[in-house]
């Protein structure tokens, strides 16, 4: 069992793809230099451009999103060369990269601290300092670590206004994250997801490059180019940070070097190992571990769904069929403490990421896939937007969309969602155990349901088959304000379909969100 660590350190950029997510860990680099503390940042310096030595940045070049997006054109007409890994990367280990990592030292400028090449990140990225329209290109490195070392940038990270902690970082293929409204990392978000769960291999486009302006103590704007053996492309982000976490607005322009048979837009990678509902229990103390517990999607007609997230036995995808989206996102709906009793990964407070398309994305779908885990530090699940419009050679699309990492739930309207749920063995409390029969409950809570009674006429409504359901029930629960109960006695033998629909209704109109309850896992 991997010990349990603060996740508040270094994104290595984890692949989240069939081929590479299994054998790689987005959190190996945080295991060796969990015992190091934000308080060595204390010293830090605070150097602008100005103050650096004359070598340490190139002249001034003039820079716009026009010229960035012009370069992404210019280099899908050309073929993609492979950037090289930096020698001696690999021998930069958990306690190598820490010891770069932590510590006083000169910032590239304002908060932001550089990232090392090491094993698990070991091409390095170009950086440049942005401001008033012209970019300075970072040359050397020297001073830019902990302890005056000079190493290759992989990434960087932004400290927030007293050097407590980092609230935003990139590092690793297209991977970035932030410490949303809790300063605790979790999930993980990618610039574009290329053939993800195929059964070809999937490919992993990188940033190669960043220019970072710094706006305010608390906003930061940063593009970056993005370069792939199928796709370039360019992003931009206008970050800010604020009690209720980070809002990052984000801009993603790709040209098409080859045909793509799967193109994620606005992808994000998670942990589910295990929560109350799992069939095997662990070996693991810990009631529940995860960083997000489920997938929450509104739709452009307003219904709002729900999918339990779950560690299957074998891969599987679904495909959410949706157009026009209001949003969609890994949620982790769980808040209480006493859930995940871990006093050093703190599960409670992992940020949830909820992506809002803007303009109209047309039709396409929202995908999520899972694959088997035995452990908390591999990411085995990820979720993306997938456009109904083929991704050809020669292409060039644009999107639009606002990634919020925060500690509420803004998949939540007027209606009841799903707060909790248990599974056991079916029958009657008292009675012998039906083996053929599983119960399964689910708990709703929200405005929609005040008032309510068991006299009301609530039912709830699911499309399993009528020869699956042995009992079904709908009721408030005593002493929870707003809160009611749904119970199913099934026979799993009589189901065929892969998910069920399960809802609560009043009147012939919908009060909660829909949930999509997996079945075969």
């Amino acid at each position: 069992m991997a010990s349990p660590v603060p996740d508040d350190c270094i994104d290595p950029g984890a692949p989240a793809g069939p081929s590479a997510l299994s054998a790689f860990s987005r959190r190996d680099i945080c295991g060796g230099i969990a015992g190091l503390s934000f308080a060595s940042l204390a010293g830090i310096a605070t150097a602008a451009v100005g103050d650096t030595a004359p070598t340490r940045f190139g002249p001034p070049q003039s820079f716009s999103w026009e010229e960035l997006t012009a370069l992404v054109r210019r280099l899908a007409a050309k073929p993609y060369e492979a950037a090289a890994s930096t020698p001696g990367a690999h021998d930069i280990d958990f306690d190598a990269a820490g010891k770069l990592i932590y510590g006083p030292a000169t910032p590239l400028t304002g908060t932001v601290r550089l990232l090392p090449v090491n094993r698990y990140a070991p091409a390095p990225v170009k950086l440049n300092v942005l401001q008033g329209g012209q970019a300075r290109p970072l040359l050397s490195s020297k001073g830019l670590f902990a302890g005056g070392a000079e190493a290759r940038p992989a990434g960087f990270r932004v400290l927030n206004a007293r050097a407590e902690g980092d609230w935003l970082s990139f590092m690793g293929a297209s991977y970035f994250r932030t410490a949303g409204a809790q300063n605790q990392y979790g999930i993980s978000a990618r610039g574009i997801a290329v053939d993800t769960a195929l059964a070809s291999e999937e490919e992993f486009p990188a940033f190669t490059e960043f220019w970072i302006e710094t706006l305010s103590d608390s906003a930061m704007r940063v593009y970056g180019l993005i370069d792939g053996p199928s796709l370039v492309g360019a992003m931009r982000f206008d970050n800010s940070t604020g009690p209720d976490g980070v809002v990052q607005d984000v801009t993603a322009v790709f040209a098409m070097r080859k045909d793509i048979k799967r193109l994620g837009i606005a992808p994000s990678s998670s942990m589910f190992w295990y929560d109350q509902t799992s069939p095997d229990r662990t070996p693991d103390w810990r009631p529940e571990i995860h960083d997000s517990d489920g997938l929450a999607i509104v739709a452009a007609n307003g219904e709002h769904l729900w999918r339990p997230l779950r560690n299957p036995r074998h891969p599987r995808t679904n495909a959410f069929s949706v157009t026009n989206p209001r949003g969609f996102g890994l949620m982790q709906r769980d808040r209480r403490f006493t859930d995940y009793q871990d006093d050093g990964a703190f599960y409670d407070r992992r940020p949830s990421l909820w992506v809002e398309p803007i303009g109209d994305w047309g039709p396409g779908a929202v995908m999520l896939y899972e694959f088997p885990t035995d452990s908390e530090t591999t990411d085995n699940v990820t979720a993306f937007w997938v456009s109904d419009t083929p991704a050809r050679a020669g292409g060039y699309h644009e999107w639009r969309y606002r990634l919020r990492w925060t500690s509420h739930d803004p998949s939540s309207a007027a209606g009841a969602r799903l707060v909790d749920q248990w599974n056991g063995a079916g029958g009657i409390p008292g009675a012998a155990a039906r083996q053929d029969t599983h119960k399964l409950v689910f708990d709703f809570e929200g405005e929609s349901l005040a008032g309510l009674d068991r006299s009301s006429g609530v039912a709830a409504v699911t499309n399993l088959p009528a020869a699956a359901v042995l009992a079904q029930a709908a009721y408030p629960v005593v002493g929870a304000a707003k809160r009611w109960r749904v119970m199913l006695d099934v026979r799993p033998a009589a189901i065929t379909q892969p998910e069920f629909r399960l809802f609560l209704q009043h009147k012939g109109a919908a009060l909660s969100e829909t949930v999509i309850e997996p079945v075969a896992v």
